[in-house]
Formats: C-alpha cells, sequence, structure tokens
C-alpha cells in the first residue's frame, strides 16, 4: 500500500523540545511520532500509532500461539476490588466518585479485575486458562518524565494464568516466560531477562526483562564474564571485606559531639567506614516504627526493606524517631531499641560501631547476636566496587528500561476475592495464578534508545511505521510512482514523500523518521530508469532498476 506523505499528518520538527533529556524522547517528538498533551500524558499521532500496533501485534501473535485467549477489562473499576485485596492504599492509584458519591479507581493493573470474572472457573476441568488484553492503563505516577518511559496514562498488555495447582503455574508460566523471549527477539530488542522483585504487586519468583539504554528507571548490574545479571533493586552482589578494630568483650561507649554520619564517625575514630553501621528508621503502615541496619559504607535498597517486611515502609519521621529511640538521627542503633530490628547480611559477623540511642554519643563494638536481636536479610545496593557473587569477577551497571515483567502470585488474589474452584478429590481450592506485563511504549522506547544516530532514528524492521520509504525528487515524479508501486505491488509498505520541499529537507526528515530502507528518485533516474536504495541502518547504498525492485528489497 502506498502512504502519500503529502496527505498524511506528519509533523516533524527541527529542534528537540527544551525539556527532553532521553535520546527517545528527542527524536520521537522530533519525528512527529508523539505529542505530549500533560505530564506524562502522550498522544500517538499517526507514525508513532503505527509502530505501537506493530509491537501489540507480534505481542498477539506470540500471545495467542500458546494458547492466551485476548478479551478487554474496563479501565473503571469499583474500589471494593481493591479494599478486598488490600490494594486499595496503593499511593499511585487514581480515585474517583460517581454523581452518586460511589467510589472507583482507575487500575495501573488488573488482577483485581481478571480474577473477579475467574470466580467463573468452578471445575478443575475448566482450567487452565490464559487470559490477556491491550488496555489503558491510569498511573498518579509524582515524577512522570522521559517521554514514553515514565508515564501517568499508558497501554499495556496484561497476561493472566490461572491453574489448579503449583506444578500448573510452573507450566503456564515456562509458556509465558519462552513467549516473551520470542516477543523480543522479534522486535530486534537487545535484553536482559534478570530476576526481580514483584513490589506492590505481590507475589513470588518474578523477573524482569530489561533492556540497556542511555535512559530508563532500572539499573541492570551484570559480570564482566557474562554468568550473572540482575536487576539493581534485587542484585545480591559480594562486597569488599571491611577493615575491623580489636574485638571488644562488650560495648564501650564513646562521646562523637557533633558526629552524625558514618563518614564523619570513621574519620572522627579514625576507622574504616565499612565498620560502622548505618540505622535507618521507617515506619510501618499503622505507624510503627522498624529499624533497618545496614554497613556504613552502603546504601539501603527500599525494594528488598520493603519485600523483606512483606509491607511498604516510609522513612520514619523526626517526631517518630524521638518516640521510638529516645534521641535524633545520626546517634541511633540497635541495642536497646525494643522495635523490630532487620540487618544486612554483612552484619552477622563482625563487630560494628552504632549509634547509642544518645545525641552524641556512639557504641564500640557493637555485634549482632550478643547485643541485640535482629532478622537478617539482603538489604544493600549493590556497589560498584563489589564483585560478582558466581564468579568474583568485575560488575558492570547499566541504566535499563524495564520492557516486561512476569510473576507469580499464586492464591493472593483468589482467595480475598472467593475465586475458588473443585478439584478432583472434591475439595474447593483457591486458583493459582501469574501475571505478565508488557509496555509497548516503553519497548518503542527502549529500541529508539538502542537504534539511533546523529541523524534520527533507525527502526528495526519488524515495527517500522513503514517498510520501504521513496522519496521523489523534482522532476523525477513519474518514475518515483512507478517505484512506489513496484514495492506495494510486491507486498511492501510504502511512505511516498511526494511533497514540495527541498531535497535536503527530504533526506533530513527520512533520517529522521528511520524507515529502514529509503529509495530515491531523483534526475539520474530520469537516465537510466533505475532508482538510489540506501539501507538506513548501515548507509549501504546501490543502484536498482525499477522493474527489479520488488525482487531486490
Amino acid at each position: 500500500m502506498i502512504h502519500r506523505a503529502s496527505q498524511l499528518f506528519l509533523p516533524t520538527l527541527r529542534d528537540a523540545p527544551a525539556d527532553a533529556e532521553a535520546i527517545s524522547h528527542k527524536l520521537l517528538v522530533r519525528g512527529g511520532f508523539i505529542r505530549q498533551v500533560a505530564a506524562g500524558v502522550w498522544t500517538f499521532l499517526p507514525l508513532g500509532w503505527r509502530v505501537h500496533r506493530k509491537v501489540e501485534q507480534i505481542v498477539r501473535e506470540e500471545m495467542d500461539a500458546i494458547g492466551c485467549q485476548e478479551m478487554l477489562m474496563p479501565v473503571l473499576t469499583p474500589v471494593e476490588l481493591w479494599q478486598q485485596t488490600g490494594r486499595d492504599f496503593i499511593e499511585e492509584l487514581f480515585r474517583l466518585k460517581d454523581r452518586k458519591g460511589a467510589d472507583y479507581i482507575l487500575p495501573l493493573t488488573h488482577e483485581e479485575t481478571v480474577t473477579f470474572h475467574a470466580r467463573e472457573l468452578q471445575s478443575y476441568r475448566q482450567l487452565p486458562q490464559m487470559l490477556y488484553h491491550f488496555s489503558i492503563k491510569e498511573r498518579d505516577e509524582p515524577r512522570p518524565g522521559k517521554g514514553l518511559i515514565r508515564l501517568r496514562e499508558f497501554i499495556m498488555k496484561d497476561a493472566y494464568s490461572f491453574d489448579r495447582d503449583e506444578d500448573g503455574l510452573d507450566v503456564s508460566f515456562r509458556k509465558q516466560r519462552e513467549a516473551y523471549h520470542r516477543i523480543f527477539d522479534r522486535i530486534g530488542l537487545v535484553y536482559h531477562e534478570v530476576e526481580a522483585e514483584p513490589g506492590m504487586m505481590g507475589g513470588k519468583e518474578s523477573y524482569d526483562f530489561l533492556a540497556p539504554s542511555g535512559a530508563g528507571e532500572n539499573t541492570l548490574v551484570t559480570c564482566e564474564n557474562g554468568d550473572f545479571a540482575a536487576d539493581l533493586e534485587i542484585a545480591r552482589t559480594i562486597p569488599r571485606a571491611p577493615a575491623f578494630p580489636a574485638p571488644l568483650a562488650a560495648p564501650e561507649e564513646v562521646e562523637t559531639p557533633g558526629v552524625t554520619t558514618c563518614e564523619a564517625l570513621a574519620e572522627f575514630l579514625g576507622i574504616d567506614v565499612a565498620a560502622t553501621s548505618k540505622a535507618m528508621p521507617h515506619a510501618k503502615l499503622d505507624g510503627t516504627v522498624v529499624l533497618a541496619l545496614i554497613r556504613g559504607d552502603d546504601r539501603l535498597e527500599t525494594a528488598k526493606l520493603a519485600a523483606a517486611f512483606g509491607e511498604p515502609l516510609w522513612p520514619a519521621t523526626d517526631e517518630q524517631i524521638r518516640a521510638a529511640f529516645g534521641a535524633s538521627g545520626g546517634s541511633l542503633g540497635p541495642v536497646g531499641f525494643e522495635g523490630d530490628v532487620i540487618a544486612d547480611l554483612t552484619l552477622q559477623e563482625g563487630q560494628y560501631v552504632a549509634g547509642a540511642n544518645r545525641d552524641g554519643f556512639h557504641l564500640r563494638g557493637v555485634e549482632a547476636g550478643r547485643d541485640y536481636e535482629a532478622r537478617c536479610a539482603d538489604l544493600r545496593a549493590s556497589a560498584e566496587t563489589d564483585t560478582c557473587p558466581d564468579c568474583g569477577g568485575a560488575l558492570r551497571f547499566q541504566i535499563a528500561i524495564e520492557v516486561g515483567h512476569i510473576f507469580k502470585f499464586g492464591s493472593r488474589y483468589s482467595e480475598p476475592l472467593g475465586a475458588t474452584f473443585v478439584d478432583e478429590d472434591g475439595k474447593e481450592k483457591p486458583l493459582v495464578g501469574g501475571s505478565y506485563g508488557i509496555g509497548p511504549a516503553r519497548v518503542m522506547a527502549a529500541i529508539v534508545e538502542q537504534f539511533n544516530d546523529e541523524n534520527g532514528i533507525v527502526w528495526p524492521a519488524a515495527i517500522a511505521p513503514y517498510d520501504v520509504h521513496v522519496v521523489v525528487l523534482a522532476g523525477a515524479e513519474e518514475i518515483g510512482e512507478r517505484a512506489a508501486q513496484a514495492l506495494s505491488d510486491a507486498g511492501h509498505d510504502v511512505l511516498l514523500d511526494d511533497r514540495d520541499q527541498r531535497p535536503g529537507e527530504k533526506f533530513a526528515d527520512a533520517d529522521l523518521i528511520g524507515i529502514p530502507v529509503r529509495v530515491t528518485a531523483g534526475k539520474k533516474s530520469l537516465e537510466d530508469g533505475a532508482v538510489d536504495v540506501r539501507l538506513r541502518g548501515t548507509g549501504e547504498e546501490r543502484r536498482v532498476a525499477v522493474p527489479d525492485l520488488g525482487k531486490e528489497i
């Protein structure tokens, strides 16, 4: 099919938006693919929507191939469903009331709704089931930005599986996981599958699909030897060993006037900062204060902390800290604290300097198990000085975009929503499920981040808005039409640039838009009946006779 640029809405721009930082943000706006309506809210213009639909179609084909059935669930959702599962507290939820005062939410995912429908599955004979849809999601994102990377409104493909037991879930999960690899391979994306945290979604055995890029919300940690890859939120790597002072038989209090950071404490005492501990009080939903402890040279990974407690936590306020510890931040520690203490695994061995819960004082020689009781868990964020847990190799940290997320939620939603079935033994049991999401908009952004040059986008053929871009220069209109028709007859989707513009402007737009193949009809074409065929990705160019275009491209 031939699409004439002179009749299309293709508003390309010479300059990127002033606030654009991500390459994908700049190029998708300049190329006329998207336009911003509000912060985190974007319109897909015709060119961008064609790409989005191609991503959708690849996803759809792979979902259908594993027996996943397409449906469509509503955006407007009664809040009662989310109250029943205990997720109505999530800050990112958009909430509204109808004219009668009934409460609704605009969901950022559909576990509750699909489980509501799954209640109609009453017998093991109806299992397993896999369902999916493409639906608008709403997220009250506090910091929308980076174009299509951090959105408040977006379309997501979310699929859900329901099985009778964990063995059945394993089969469904494997099918989805393998389908995701086929999807991203077909699109042409460079990606890594890594272990991840399910976060607010709940559940277990969670995997992210991360695409390395110049912009993104995730950090991909990989080993130089290729045997380790993980999302920073869950990566468990090996830190350097601390240099401990001589051990003490019991903690000793030392006055530390004006010292409120681990770095200052280490300098004041003349010790390794890794031999200090950092106290980080957090509060639960009910206001209860708990203490997280990490090494003084480490940074707390909040996703790991939330996973360890099984619920979201917030940094405690100054008032909560004073009430719980009797001291201010900078002098806090586990000894004498009456609340729950969770310590990083690095603190299980050795003696550390900790706050004395008395302003201006610290304790030397504090030892877990002897001086305080704590539950231990991996809480620290991996650092660039860490080494690989598998081989000891050096680590690499890359910014990445999360393009897919899959996880098992088990009976997390079926139990509170009453989604049960009668098994072969006659007993009523909860359905066991999994969730599988892909964001087509983020896939687009990731592709642009990975495939671009100084002139614009370089789309992989599988999701390019058109197959071939025919550029017609003045005087070569007739042969340009014949070239476009020959390509169309061969089954290609053709963008025919028949606009009344200078050659330089047409070539610049062609490079910016990034269609894989450019065909140029110019004055020389009138002499030899051939056109220039140029590959966008490599710049390789050759001369092809118009009658041969169909078999040459």
